[in-house]
């Protein structure tokens, strides 16, 4: 079955599961997720992100440095950022994400060790905005395309953890995060 059509004839896009990955959930991962979410309201992508941290404790609210990063990027300065709360990744997750999308090689790794059933559907945010081919054909071929199970994984990839820096590293961080958002929606 086809999907609908809107008013103007165009395709509505498929919802698309995202799993956005870090260390704690609490800058990175969060940061993105709300990105990735502003992204996909403002362009109608249909994209469902969730978040999740490789070493997280459960429960935990924003730090008030990720806070201030994420207010520095207008289209997220207002974001409902109280409702986060930290979670730890679990298998559940990853099954239900059509892509993984770690902020660093290490993230990957983790998920190549921990959960090999997920790892052709992991990468770094880096390499997906760089390698993922936009376009019309279905994100699991595209993304099938790439080989992530095997790839090599280097350090260029990563996203510095602003964690336990200073504010304007946090800000450094969301700037950098956001650019490659926009970068990875156009290409989902």
């Amino acid at each position: 079955m086809a999907p609908p059509d809107d008013e103007i004839g165009a395709a509505v896009p498929i919802g698309v599961d995202l799993l956005v990955i870090c260390t704690g959930n609490a800058a990175r991962s969060v940061m993105a997720g709300f990105m990735l979410d502003a992204l996909s309201e403002a362009e109608g992508l249909g994209l469902r992100v969730a978040t999740a941290g490789t070493h997280a404790v459960d429960g935990q609210p924003m730090s008030m440095r990720t806070r201030v990063a994420l207010s520095s990027v207008p289209a997220v300065a207002d974001a409902p950022v109280a409702r986060h709360r930290s979670h730890q990744l679990k298998t559940g997750d990853l099954v239900r994400a059509d892509l993984v999308v770690g902020m660093e090689a290490d993230h990957v790794r983790y998920v190549r060790r921990q959960h090999p059933e997920a790892a052709a559907r992991t990468a770094t945010i880096r390499r997906l905005s760089a390698d993922l081919s936009p376009g019309p054909a279905p994100l699991a071929e595209r993304v099938g395309a790439l080989g992530l199970a095997d790839v090599a994984l280097h350090s260029d990839e990563d996203v510095s953890d602003p964690a336990g820096r200073d504010e304007e590293v946090y800000v450094a961080c969301a700037h950098q995060l956001w650019d490659l958002c926009v970068e990875l929606a156009a290409r989902i």
